[in-house]
């Protein structure tokens, strides 16, 4: 019985509602409606509710200001006690939706409307035009089939609606929740804005959001200062503008085309000339004010000097592709002496709340204040990775979750290269107004027992230390670093970073340099505006790495990814010196690098086939002993490295530089083998390059 009573009061809104073109049905009445004809009713209440816009509805002045034109859609409804509601309403300034619903609001209580002799509920739809005039009655009740045909009407205007909805393009990206490209010269443009005395900012998880920097750096004014005077679409799209710059209430997205084009000579390579050819694109954009999206895609051909070639094709992965080019990827051959190598990056940025970032993509991150790092660099290749930004009271939690590849013959299965998982820690803690201070731990492991990505890990608090000994000691692989800055002035300050990768005190006590003692470090200073010149930028860093750090005695355990190292790009056992200086003057720039090192390398030459303690990707076990291990051991090699460059930023938008630069490079290992030999390089080279990314040559 209790089913058969629901059921009939399912049906009964059914048979009702097809029955109502036989039922007594009145519109609302307003007072100086009643009396009239029933047949002329809609057509009195259609009258006075325009007549009461047109007398309250007041135009608010910055649409005025505007001479905007257009029209206001109204979905409203007079309920059973004579109420006006509005339901919906649609229009492209927010300050003429609010006047909408004031002006309802405002509507006196009328005679509701009659269904079968009782009070109901009526709904219509009208559109309200702007400029306003005294519109002719057209309200429609959305029980009609008037009212279908007026639904129709409108929807048929949406997309002019969006169209009209688009606004003057104004920048959104700098105050987004996008990565700033991470390039050391552009970097060094606001590094002093973030650096000075009392700021509670945090340099060294990289790269920066816009909406970070933008607090201590005026990016607008910055871009304002260097645009050209010019008024014709070509004019702007060449100096000042990106390709494509669309912006609406809620939303913004650019697009920009990316080149690379070098012409270059080498002057001691048996090969004509050196050149590289990238196009492609890059788009961005936000919806909302929280949510953002980067994507880029690269097509390369190229071929570099000699040097970097070989180096490329030590790199090789399995396969037949013939080399990895350095920092970039795998890439296949194109014609006889040249490479063609597809590049993807991409994410998507999010930020909850003021306090937290989360980015999900494919791209590479850097942990530092210096040009190098010891603890996370993006000199290999780009890689999927989720990254936690955590900022609060004086601290700044970076977590990071990366997908790495190890490429060598070695260890693919079935044809497929062998995955390995990292996930890191950073905490940055601003002690004081001058002193920084950070702690740093990682752990890689692979996919041993079927394990996958370990869940282990995902605890973004929990020291990784004791986590590999909960999965076993041989599951993975950790290390813990430290940070430090000091502020002496708004124009100087000084950094380290410290790597231990394993620690034996009992063999450090001993004296004798054990190959136990893996660790390495960094020292550094920085000068803005140096000797009271604007915009000169001088650094000086040490660099220092003792044998067999980042490797492990595993085949796959090694802090690496696509044969290229995931902290400094030497792997181990060396020390470096790095000077260099950096000037910029409105769209002019002049950069200049040079390298003194001291590494060591393996002879493998059949007779020697020893670890020194270079090739992170080499198993311990090989050393040639445990005790008198020093940093150098194996071929003593001495390099300098060069570079001059100087340009002039075609685009501040996008980021397109003219430049030329000379690159001079000296190696002189203490013996030859056929792989390590004495080279000395002169390579001059030319060229228009959309600026995204970091180029490291200096190996």
């Amino acid at each position: 019985m209790i089913r058969f009573v629901v059921l009939c009061l399912l049906l009964l809104p059914i048979v009702g509602f097809s029955q109502d073109d036989f039922l007594n049905e009145k519109p609302p009445i307003f007072p100086d409606c009643e009396g009239v004809e029933i047949n002329a009713l809609q057509r009195c209440f259609d009258k006075n509710v325009y007549t009461l816009i047109y007398e309250k509805f007041e135009v608010p002045q910055k649409i005025l200001d505007e001479k905007y034109k257009g029209q206001i859609a109204v979905l409203f409804e007079v309920d059973v006690t004579g109420t006006f509601k509005v339901i919906y309403v649609d229009g492209i300034y927010k300050e003429l939706k609010d006047e909408t619903k004031r002006v309802f609001s405002d509507f006196p209580k009328i005679i509701p409307a009659t269904y079968n002799g009782r009070n109901t509920f009526k709904q219509y739809a009208i559109s309200i035009q702007i400029p306003l005039v005294k519109q002719e009655p057209i309200t429609q009740d959305l029980k009609t089939e008037k009212q279908v045909s007026k639904l129709e009407e409108v929807s048929k205007q949406e997309f002019d609606r969006v169209n009209k909805g688009l606004q003057a393009y104004d920048n959104k990206r700098f105050s987004s929740e996008l990565n700033i490209q991470f390039i050391h010269s552009d970097y060094a443009q606001f590094d002093r804005a973030m650096n000075l005395l009392g700021t509670n900012s945090h340099t060294a998880s990289k790269p920066f959001l816009y909406s970070e920097v933008s607090k201590y750096y005026d990016f607008e004014s910055q871009h304002k200062a260097l645009l050209k005077n010019t008024e014709t679409w070509a004019g702007k799209k060449l100096w000042n503008e990106h390709l494509v710059q669309v912006q609406g209430k809620d939303y913004w997205f650019i697009i920009d085309p990316v080149f690379d084009l070098q012409i270059g000579k080498d002057t001691e390579a048996d090969f004509s000339s050196t050149y590289n050819n990238t196009r492609g694109f890059v788009v961005q954009g936000g919806l909302g004010k929280k949510f953002n999206f980067y994507s880029a895609v690269f097509e390369s051909q190229g071929r570099f000097a000699d040097y970097v070639n070989r180096y490329a094709e030590s790199l090789k992965a399995f396969g037949p592709d013939p080399a990895i080019i350095p920092g970039r990827g795998i890439a296949k051959r194109f014609k006889t002496d040249s490479y063609d190598y597809p590049v993807a990056e991409a994410y998507l940025s999010y930020s909850p709340g003021n306090f937290l970032n989360i980015q999900f993509g494919h791209g590479k991150n850097f942990i530092g204040d210096g040009y190098r790092s010891l603890l996370l660099s993006d000199v290999t290749s780009p890689h999927p990775f989720l990254k936690l930004n955590t900022k609060f009271w004086k601290l700044k939690y970076t977590n990071t979750f990366m997908w790495m590849k190890d490429v060598r013959d070695e260890v693919v299965q079935d044809k497929a290269f062998l995955t390995k998982y990292v996930a890191n820690h950073y905490l940055s803690w601003n002690v004081s107004k001058r002193f920084n201070l950070g702690l740093f731990e990682s752990v890689l492991w692979t996919n041993s027992n079927d394990r996958g990505f370990d869940v282990n890990y995902l605890n973004p608090i929990i020291f990784y230390r004791a986590i590999e000994f909960e999965t076993g000691q041989g599951a993975g692989n950790a290390l813990l670093g430290a940070t430090a800055k000091y502020k002496f002035s708004d124009n100087v300050n000084a950094y380290a970073q410290f790597i231990l990768d394993e620690f034996s005190l009992s063999d450090i006590k001993g004296g004798e340099k054990s190959w136990k003692n893996k660790y390495g470090y960094q020292i550094g200073i920085k000068y803005y505006n140096a000797f009271k010149v604007d915009n000169l930028f001088l650094q000086l860093e040490y660099n220092r790495v003792r044998p067999y750090t980042y490797s492990h005695n595993t085949i796959v355990l090694n802090y690496a990814h696509n044969n290229q190292s995931l902290a400094h790009l030497w792997g181990a056992n060396f020390s470096e010196l790095i000077l260099i200086g950096r000037y910029c003057l409105n769209r002019w720039f002049a950069d200049a690098r040079f390298i003194f090192g001291n590494r060591g390398l393996d002879f493998n030459n059949g007779t020697d086939n020893f670890n020194y303690g270079g090739d992170i990707y080499r198993v311990e076990g090989d050393r040639p002993f445990d005790t008198g291990v020093e940093i150098g051991q194996g071929i003593k090699t001495k390099s300098f490295y060069g570079n001059l460059q100087a340009g002039y930023v075609v685009n501040p938008a996008s980021n397109l530089k003219l430049f030329t630069d000379i690159t001079v490079r000296n190696f002189d290992p203490n013996a030859t083998t056929t792989t390590t030999f004495s080279n000395n390089t002169v390579w001059f080279n030319f060229g228009l390059r959309t600026d995204l990314f970091n180029w490291y040559f200096d190996f």
